[in-house]
């Protein structure tokens, strides 16, 4: 057949972490997929048995029920000081959705979409699909935000994207730098697409959420990671309602509303027990000064993550290559964007068994 696909697909790439992962083989140490290994806990999904057996089935409303959104509110007023009303969220299926129709909401045909660079994946792909053009915003030695270049950035931008904690370095950014981002995208007229996925995920810093330094700001984040919940594809957004009404004519059309299930999965993660999120920040701090140490042992020098549960190590990519020949799954830099080809990312969301192991292969690797 002569098939003819659209630009817009045809200019992004499957996601590089999604290509390792399915890729490995059975006996492979996953260092790749960020994915918390732990279970999620039994109060919520006996939450989820209860709502499927009292036939919680069907359609919610677009935005999500409302209990959960006045839940949200309730972590956001508690958590982050911020002060949202349930009509200013948009529950979604997980943060990626809240990224796509936030995208495709404010971006038109060839406007600049500052991300930073290495990050995430999805960000520049989602700005392409949405016909944006994504810009590299460049990071310092120790992969913070250079404040002074990204502002350098931000004429005729239209959105910024922050991500604090970061995926994949592993950084977190202080109170001045997010401020001051904030404030001059506000007089440029650059709305701020703030991630906060991993907010709960920080050793020895503190988090900051932008929207507390201006109404310029669109707040994403997800149960996913804070509850061990990526499966049940629950995340939400919170905006202006001038955005939120955009928003949710996307959302509307492509996904009408998220799993009605899941959001009462949420419901009770966030009113419910939260030690068990305690319990996995104190894990994974563990697991990263085992790997962090470990690493260094062999001979790296790399910035100590602040929060999340990645480490972004300087490596040729020939010696990553031999790393996953040995069974183990890493990331390479290139996957997180132009500005980092000689690094790999390691995930220590596995357990310390798995950490040693793939440090003696790693060794291994190195020797050959």
């Amino acid at each position: 057949m002569n098939l003819k696909f659209a630009q817009r697909v045809q200019g992004i790439e499957i996601s590089g972490i999604r290509k390792i992962f399915e890729s490995a083989g059975k006996d492979s140490i996953n260092l790749g997929l960020g994915q918390p290994d732990f279970d999620t806990p039994q109060h919520i999904k006996d939450a989820a048995i209860k709502a499927i057996a009292e036939g919680k089935t069907g359609y919610t409303n677009n935005t999500g029920i409302s209990e959960l959104r006045s839940a949200i509110c309730n972590k956001f007023k508690k958590e982050n000081g911020l002060s949202y009303n349930p009509d200013q969220l948009i529950v979604t299926a997980g943060a990626s959705e809240a990224l796509h129709i936030v995208m495709q909401a404010l971006v038109d045909e060839g406007d600049r979409v500052l991300c930073p660079d290495p990050g995430f994946v999805s960000y520049a792909a989602l700005a392409t699909l949405a016909g944006g053009c994504p810009v590299s915003m460049p990071l310092t030695h120790d992969f913070h935000i250079n404040v002074e270049k990204a502002k350098g950035l931000m004429d005729n931008a239209k959105i910024m994207v922050l991500n604090s904690p970061s995926n994949p370095t592993g950084a977190v950014e202080n109170k001045e730098s997010i401020q001051a981002l904030v404030e001059y995208a506000d007089d440029a007229g650059v709305t701020v697409v703030s991630d906060e996925v991993y907010e709960h995920f920080i050793y020895g810093k503190q988090h900051w959420s932008a929207a507390r330094f201006g109404e310029n700001v669109i707040t994403i984040n997800a149960t996913s990671k804070t509850y061990a919940m990526t499966g049940w594809r629950l995340g939400y957004l919170a905006a202006p309602e001038e955005i939120g009404s955009q928003c949710v004519k996307v959302h509307q059309y492509c996904q009408a509303c998220a799993t009605s299930i899941s959001q009462y999965a949420a419901l009770a993660a966030y009113e419910g027990d939260q030690s068990p999120v305690k319990i996995m920040h104190d894990e994974y701090r563990v697991r990263r000064d085992l790997i962090c140490k470990g690493l260094a042992e062999l001979g790296f020098v790399f910035p100590v993550p602040e929060g999340a549960f990645y480490a972004f190590v300087p490596m040729k990519p020939e010696l990553t290559r031999k790393i996953i020949e040995q069974g183990i799954v890493i990331v390479p830099g290139t996957a997180f964007g132009v500005n980092a080809p000689e690094y790999t990312r390691f995930s220590y969301a596995t357990s310390r068994e798995n950490l040693h192991k793939a440090l003696g292969r790693i060794q291994k690797a190195m020797s050959d």
